[in-house]
């Protein structure tokens, strides 16, 4: 079984700041990409940030230069922490990762359950 849990969301003033964690537990033998997505009310979900294992990253072009994704490879945790929060930026935020359970696995991708997160005054 793997599990990827997230946490950090919350209401938050326009201008505010969130930092999200996902922290991915269970049997894994590597982890490659991971990433956050979002899914507003109506709309697809769609790509906010992802990091490679070696630390390469890449942003949607809404939240350049006010979020920041990073990770920690021994805690297999993933990070995003968000500045300048604007409206526009209210959706469910979703973790995802590709990963081997096994060595000769092949990737696989997991989901977290999603946390809300609301900018509003």
């Amino acid at each position: 079984q793997v599990q990827l849990v997230e946490s950090g969301g919350g209401l938050v003033q326009p201008g505010g700041s969130l930092r999200l964690s996902c922290a991915a537990s269970g049997t894994i033998f590597s982890i490659n990409d991971m990433g956050w997505y979002r899914q507003a009310p109506e709309k697809e979900r769609g790509l906010v940030a992802v990091i490679t294992s070696g630390g390469t990253t890449n942003y949607a072009d809404s939240v350049k230069g006010r979020f920041t994704i990073s990770r920690d490879n021994v805690k297999n945790t993933v990070y995003l922490q968000m500045n300048s929060l604007k409206p526009e930026d209210t959706a469910v935020y979703y973790c995802k990762a590709g990963l081997k359970r096994r060595s000769y696995s092949i990737i696989t991708d997991y989901w977290g359950q999603g946390t809300q997160v609301t900018v509003s005054s």
